[in-house]
């Protein structure tokens, strides 16, 4: 079941990518309008923090770490990415987007902290 919160986030990069190629072919040759800039910029932060996360359930699965604490962190580090992604691409408000993306954070955090504890400690 940890697979597929991995498998919507990757979902989520392809929309992203996909969306990216769509609004740069249709841009005027010109100039990048900032819709395209903004999916771009989107889709380049799909490979920043989330790396971490991929890392994260590679480690915890052959190590058969992934337990139900593991799986329901990754639903809701999933949930804090789509929420940035939204707002990243609907608005220039950085603030909630900022929000969104420090809650994804303390999620991977909370995440890599419950995983380093429980090898540590053989829990």
């Amino acid at each position: 079941m940890v697979l597929l919160p991995v498998f919507v986030l990757v979902g989520l990069t392809f929309a992203l990518l996909f969306g990216m190629m769509r609004t740069r072919r249709g841009a005027p040759a010109s100039g990048e309008p900032n819709r395209a800039k903004q999916l771009a910029d989107c889709y380049r932060d799909q490979f920043e923090l989330p790396v971490l996360f991929y890392l994260l359930i590679a480690l915890a699965l052959p190590l058969r770490r992934a337990d139900l604490v593991i799986v329901l962190l990754a639903w809701v580090f999933v949930v804090t990415r789509f929420a940035h992604a939204g707002i990243f691409v609907i608005s220039s408000d950085s603030a909630p987007r900022s929000t969104a993306w420090l809650a994804s954070a303390l999620v991977l955090f909370a995440m890599w902290l419950y995983f380093a504890l429980k090898l540590l400690l053989l829990i």
